[in-house]
């Protein structure tokens, strides 16, 4: 099947074709909107279009097979993908008080695409989704129930297609299959989460009602006390843009990337080897909430830009962890193998790249196979 995944979001739009499984375009057209970028995503849509009928795959959007879609919020409706009709979109117009910045994209480039392509099959992939396993004392807020009834706050987590990709990539290297193992998965990027995987099924996680909640991340807080925001609204600050845009790493040290958070405490800048530390207890925190919920862990697997390449940040994350059974190589770590434990390691740490949009196109392809039988 021809297969194409696109991730439109305010500013930007990222696309990639597959065919038969295997890449064949792909890229992105940043600046939306912006003065000197891009009018839209129509014209956003059309700079891809080139690049991707370049590659010879496709003539016309018309030849695709399908469009698969990452919409970042599906609530409570969607714990799976879905096959884009009418009712489906009206829905997703619905959530957009859940994720205004990203579902408003998200709806626009599937709107945008139906104008170019429209009768080709377009099918939307939520990173909600795979978290809608989560019972309800893993979700429910400890508020008012009404709150949770009538507005709908409660935990839904994010990146699940990443989370759930890595723990199918997990069961193939450890050579079980997954409904089998518990499995404790670790994005870290500039957005980070983790995630205790019990059998497949999500059964905890560290984003919540927003992407704000749980890790320290490039500009995020992560978990803080509540009273903070109304504090600082009290004083007269913008609560939202500082928790969510000027705090995490770039709050601690003046820097959102990791790598360059990593050279400066090298160099022995204070304020950066502060932000690592306090990066990693927050990460070391949850690997053991998530082995004390899964009361076994077969794996640990980092992922994602700073999980994937940063032997520092996975070597201080097992420090102190070798009485739970995390031991780490050294050795293998910083040659960045995929299995990065030692053999005396009970649990089984691995290295795996994550592949979002492939996910995307699997499922899209999947979904599609099914609604034709």
């Amino acid at each position: 099947m021809k297969i194409l995944v696109l991730n439109a979001g305010s500013s930007s739009l990222k696309y990639r074709l597959f065919s038969n499984r295997e890449e064949a375009a792909g890229g992105v057209v940043e600046r939306i909107g912006e003065p000197e970028g891009v009018k839209d995503h129509m014209e956003a849509l059309k700079i891809a279009e080139r690049e991707i009928l370049s590659s010879g795959i496709v003539k016309r959007f018309g030849d695709l097979d399908g469009v698969g879609h990452r919409v970042v919020h599906g609530g409570e409706r969607f714990s799976r993908a879905a096959l884009i009709d009418s009712s489906v979109l009206e829905a997703l117009k619905e959530l957009v008080s859940l994720a205004p910045l990203h579902n408003r994209a998200n709806i626009e480039g599937i709107e945008t695409m139906k104008k170019l392509a429209p009768g080709v099959a377009q099918v939307a992939v939520f990173d909600t989704a795979f978290h809608q396993s989560l019972s309800e004392e893993a979700f429910l807020y400890a508020v008012p129930i009404e709150i949770y009834r009538e507005f709908g706050v409660r935990r839904y987590g994010f990146h699940g297609t990443s989370h759930l990709y890595v723990a199918k990539e997990a069961a193939k290297l450890l050579g079980a299959p997954l409904k089998e193992l518990n499995i404790i998965t670790l994005h870290l990027g500039n957005g980070a989460s983790a995630c205790a995987i019990e059998g497949g099924r999500s059964v905890d996680t560290s984003m919540g009602f927003t992407p704000l909640e749980g890790l320290v991340m490039g500009t995020r807080c992560g978990d803080l006390d509540p009273h903070i925001p109304l504090f600082l609204q009290e004083k007269g600050l913008d609560a939202a843009k500082i928790l969510n845009s000027e705090s995490g790493l770039k709050g601690l040290c003046g820097r959102n990337d990791m790598r360059e958070v990593e050279r400066m405490a090298q160099e022995g800048d204070e304020k950066a080897i502060l932000a690592l530390k306090i990066f990693v207890r927050r990460v070391k925190k949850y690997i053991g909430a998530y082995n004390a919920i899964l009361g076994r862990v077969d794996a640990l697997v980092f992922t994602a830009g700073i999980g994937e390449n940063s032997p520092l940040v996975r070597s201080l994350c097992c420090e102190g962890l070798e009485g739970l059974g995390f031991v780490l190589d050294e050795e293998r770590n910083r040659n960045l193998r995929s299995v990065v434990s030692s053999h005396e390691s009970s649990v089984k740490i691995l290295v795996i790249q994550t592949d979002e949009e492939l996910d995307i196109a699997l499922q899209t392809e999947a979904l599609l196979r099914e609604d034709r039988l």
